[in-house]
């Protein structure tokens, strides 16, 4: 038994192999620091957002549904969320990988590409970080030079605000009912030093303290302002991975962290931390 379907509507099918459909976020970039008191640092991107039921990051359309062999092994990693001023983890299912989201720019560097990209630093020759392809997040937003603000990292659903003389707003996290419920995941971190996160797990920026992203929905981590300060950490990525009920049976391997539910007629299994693999039965 399976399902196919351009729409991801279930059709039953007399017989044939398993298709399951996912949702795979990789870690959010860490917020940058500013490189002097008076100068903010970026906000980190989001991480990656790709999946087959909905809309992808960055606008994207639903990706193919991957079809599966039972008995078969298939690697699953779940990303870490980047450390303050450092790149997001990806994460992987199969042969999909999601793109860990770009750092905020701050004095440890420029802001970097990823998944969805991190925000501009206030001073030098900022850069503003770049989503990557296949499209999968937003760009991060760009500074306001005259007036020391930095921009915000981009989300899975919006670019990062860009500044026009104040705190910068994350760029939108997306909306998925894959769990069969609606939860908004992949916001980007907000810029120093009074940025708000992103809606989906991203984290504010702070005068001295940015705020890390939502563990488990890749959000970017708040920039913080001066070269002594803490900028939040990226939050950790998730695979959700959902089949039609009766045609299945997941085994979730070792080194993984995960649980399945059902709802609507599919199972859906929720691995939230680790490398192992998974298989069908």
């Amino acid at each position: 038994m399976g399902y196919v379907s351009a729409s991801n509507t279930p059709t039953i099918v007399l017989a044939g192999p398993l298709y399951v459909d996912y949702l795979l976020i990789a870690g959010g970039g860490g917020g940058g620091k500013g490189d002097a008191s008076s100068f903010y640092g970026g906000g980190g991107g989001a991480g990656g957002y790709r999946t087959s039921a909905g809309t992808t990051g960055g606008g994207g359309a639903a990706e193919n549904i991957l079809t599966v062999t039972l008995g078969t092994n298939y690697t699953v990693t779940v990303g870490a969320g980047g450390a303050a001023a450092a790149n997001g983890s990806d994460s992987v299912f199969s042969t999909i990988t999601s793109t860990g989201g770009g750092r905020g720019g701050g004095s440890d560097g420029q802001a970097s590409n990823g998944g969805s990209g991190g925000g501009a630093v206030a001073t030098g020759a900022a850069t503003v970080g770049q989503a990557v392809s296949p499209t999968q997040g937003f760009n991060g937003g760009a500074r306001d030079a005259g007036s020391g603000y930095s921009g915000a990292g981009g989300g899975a659903g919006a670019v990062g605000q860009s500044s026009a003389g104040g705190a910068t707003t994350g760029g939108a996290g997306l909306s998925s009912t894959i769990t069969g419920s609606a939860v908004t995941r992949g916001g980007g971190g907000g810029g120093a030093s009074s940025g708000s996160g992103g809606s989906g797990g991203g984290g504010a920026g702070g005068s001295t303290t940015g705020t890390s992203g939502t563990a488990n929905t890749g959000g970017g981590g708040g920039g913080s302002n001066g070269a002594a300060t803490t900028p939040g950490s990226g939050g950790s990525g998730v695979a959700i991975l959902r089949w039609l009920t009766g045609t299945g049976t997941i085994t979730i391997g070792a080194g993984l962290t995960g649980s399945t539910s059902t709802s609507g007629g599919y199972t859906i299994a929720t691995i939230t931390a680790g490398t192992g693999n998974v298989s069908w039965a």
